[in-house]
């Protein structure tokens, strides 16, 4: 009589009690927070995970998290608002989805501090760019006035010969014009006989005065004030306008002009070589 032994296949598979009893991770969550008398709605507004991820981490559905390191960051944060030790479901989470690797730490705090950190915005580069093209036009705008002024004297200096001291000391016909004796003969030989010459002098009041040569070049474009004279010459013609031909006495060639302008009239006057004559 021989003793038989069972053999391996025959003996029955012992059940896996621990796997039975043991809870899914989204079973857990949702348990407890049914047990703090919480609903998804409530949980969703305190730890501002959106609805839908909630009811898909209950239902231990992790793909609309985005990820592992997301995933367990809305773990982390589930489980404090209902109650849990995050680290225990974070420990089974990581051995079921992340082959038995533990979950590292940093993770959830990042995921925290990003979901709750307001959205950071890049440099107003509109504004910036706004405020360089200000900067250019300004900058721009301030070298063409200058030039413009530059201009403005150089056509004075070629096209004029005004006094050299006339600011620092001007002489007694400039300061009291209206009183200043008739040129003499010598200052009449003086005057170049191949040349026009125009003096204009504010005698009675400033005026704005405008003087072209003969090219229409402009000689002077400006206000004459009272007490003031500027001197023009021109191979051919002297082209004025007098924007107050009353205020301004004319010496013409070295001759005075005697026409009786209105205060306030505007005069356009042309003068040539010779005896002076209006054109």
């Amino acid at each position: 009589m021989s003793i038989g032994s069972n053999s391996p296949e025959d003996e029955p598979p012992f059940p896996d009690v621990s796997e039975e009893k043991r809870s899914s991770v989204g079973r857990a969550l949702k348990q407890a927070r049914i047990a703090a008398g919480l609903t998804v709605d409530e949980i969703s507004g305190s730890t501002r995970v959106r609805i839908g991820i909630v009811h898909a981490i209950e239902a231990d559905d992790f793909a609309p998290c985005g990820g592992d390191v997301y995933a367990r960051g809305h773990i982390r944060t589930l489980a404090k608002a209902v109650g849990l030790d995050p680290e225990p479901l974070l420990a089974q989470f990581a051995a079921e989805h992340g082959g038995g690797r533990p979950a590292p730490t940093p993770a959830a705090p990042l995921f925290e501090a990003e979901r709750i950190r307001p959205e950071r915005r890049g440099p107003n580069w509109t504004a910036a760019m706004v405020a360089a093209i200000v900067v250019v036009i300004g900058f721009v705008g301030f070298t063409a006035f200058k030039g413009g002024g530059d201009d403005a004297k150089q056509s004075v200096a070629e096209g004029a010969t005004p006094p050299t001291s006339e600011a620092a000391s001007p002489t007694p016909k400039e300061s009291k014009p209206d009183k200043a004796p008739a040129p003499s003969d010598s200052a009449i030989a003086a005057a170049p006989q191949d040349k026009v010459t125009v003096q204009v002098s504010a005698a009675n009041g400033r005026s704005w005065i405008s003087a072209k040569d003969h090219n229409g070049r402009m000689l002077f474009d400006g206000l004459l004030k009272k007490g003031e004279s500027k001197t023009f010459q021109d191979s051919t013609k002297i082209n004025l306008i007098l924007g107050d031909a009353g205020a301004i006495q004319l010496y013409v060639n070295g001759k005075k002009i005697e026409d009786q302008f209105q205060p306030g009239a505007v005069e356009r006057l042309t003068y040539t070589k010779g005896d002076p004559e209006v054109g």
